[in-house]
């Protein structure tokens, strides 16, 4: 296969790289060490599969043009034309969609263009409150949402469960134009039909942020909004394994009449995400989003999404087990939210001092936070890596052990500087060394570890 043009070329981009930016070389590699040895219970990350990166990294990237396949503004992209095809036929099969846009170049472009196409300067639109789980995208006031819109925030109830009657209460209050539905922090499943009928009695169109559950809705695993909303946006690097990139979606009522009456809701989004709102696009991120679409069809990645819900349901049972405050009591995703102030430390400290050990986490907001969003009272855990490194429950009550030795032994001196026991955090090292060994990333080679590191594996677990 490294005879191929294709493996030629990666060598060669290898091997020059390392040659002549050694400096670049070298923090890629730090990079690539981190991850394969390190225990990532990022909720917000994912792994992309080495053929995805091949994809990103092709000579897609050389081709600039605009526009749409059989519609380009340049010549020479009979081929490109095929991958974005490509790639666009896999995400609706993917999600049962009747439209698809694989050209936004982030989860956070794709609600951009959906807000902006819809909306004027000064329109209502109703989203999750930041503190509550919400997205910056949904309305917060330090993003470009919060600023051209007037934004109403819905929260949870005092279970931290999202609270319907509220929303249907500030919906005929405010009457707003957009309902948004989706979170970044919330750990349990969303009521898609609920908002539905929430946007249908004010007269709304109802947005379904799904980035963080994706890959869960792809799999069955979590109710689908494509069809309950009129417009679905998803990241394609948290949970889909892909790059990083959007996408955005439409089921049933794709072709509604747009709210000037003078073209669909699909051609309105085509001519949004360009020329509106993007110029070229990204070929070489579609082709690694059209690899990674083939990958959610496949029975493996059913699986591997069912162990994550599994795995962070185990996750949240330990912790709770260790009388850590669990967010709702539980998760129905892949999340998994700690109030770790309860526990007399910050979210910062926590995360640092799991840092220090080899277990990268982070830091969040939690409801009724009085903490700022770089200090923060809770956690967020996730197990989307830990799933992708072939981790099963069982290996969950060893991480919420980890995680509890560690906090247990971490001394908070003020919100952000700490004090962790020496001894803890050698062991825990070791310990995550040995996980990282014993459950690797599918297709990320992993280094053996040294000789004279072996002793401290023996001695732990």
């Amino acid at each position: 296969m490294i005879a191929t043009p294709l493996g030629r070329i990666a060598i060669e981009g290898i091997k020059t790289l390392a040659s002549l930016d050694p400096m670049l070389y070298e923090l890629l590699a730090q990079e690539y060490h981190q991850q394969t040895h390190t225990l990532s219970l990022v909720a917000a990350s994912g792994v992309a599969a080495p053929s995805v990166l091949t994809c990103q990294g092709s000579v897609a990237t050389n081709i600039t043009t605009e526009g749409y396949p059989g519609k380009r503004f340049h010549g020479g992209c009979e081929f490109v034309d095929q991958i974005e095809q490509l790639a666009i036929e896999r995400a609706k099969a993917a999600f049962n969609a009747q439209y698809a846009n694989v050209q936004p170049h982030s989860g956070t472009s794709a609600n951009e263009i959906v807000l902006f196409s819809i909306l004027k300067p000064g329109d209502i639109i109703l989203g999750m409150e930041l503190n509550c789980g919400g997205h910056l995208t949904h309305g917060s006031p330090v993003s470009i949402s919060g600023s051209c819109f007037r934004a109403i925030g819905y929260g949870v109830n005092d279970e931290g469960f999202i609270d319907y009657e509220q929303i249907a209460v500030l919906s005929r209050k405010f009457r707003p134009k957009l309902i948004i539905a989706g979170a970044s922090s919330y750990p349990r499943k969303i009521e898609f039909v609920k908002f539905r009928q929430i946007a249908d009695e004010v007269g709304a169109y109802l947005l379904a942020d799904i980035s963080h559950i994706a890959g869960l809705v792809a799999a069955g695993e979590h109710e689908s909004p494509v069809d309950c909303a009129h417009f679905t946006t998803m990241s394609t690097y948290k949970q889909l394994g892909g790059p990083r990139g959007g996408l955005i979606l439409m089921g049933k009522d794709f072709d509604l009449p747009s709210p000037d009456g003078k073209q669909t809701l699909a051609s309105m989004i085509q001519r949004a995400v360009f020329p509106y709102f993007q110029g070229t696009p990204n070929l070489s991120a579609i082709s690694a989003k059209a690899c990674a679409l083939a990958i959610v069809g496949t029975s493996e990645f059913k699986n591997w999404a069912r162990m994550v819900m599994q795995d962070a349901a185990a996750l949240a049972q330990h912790l709770l087990d260790r009388q850590y405050r669990v967010l709702t009591g539980g998760t129905d995703n892949h999340m998994v939210l700690v109030d770790i102030h309860a526990r007399g430390i910050t979210g910062f400290v926590a995360e640092k001092a799991l840092g220090d050990c080899g277990i990268i986490v982070n830091k969040n907001r939690i409801p009724n936070d009085r903490k700022d969003a770089m200090t923060t009272s809770g956690l967020r855990l996730g197990t989307n890596i830990a799933a992708s490194r072939g981790m099963g429950v069982e290996q969950m009550a060893a991480c919420a052990g980890l995680i509890d030795e560690v906090l247990s032994s971490t001394a908070a001196l003020s919100d952000r500087t700490y004090h962790l026991d020496s001894g803890v955090k050698q062991s825990a090292q070791a310990a995550v060394a040995r996980f990282c060994m014993q459950f690797p990333i599918s297709g990320y080679p992993i280094l053996k570890i040294p000789a004279h590191e072996r002793s401290n594996l023996e001695t732990v677990g």
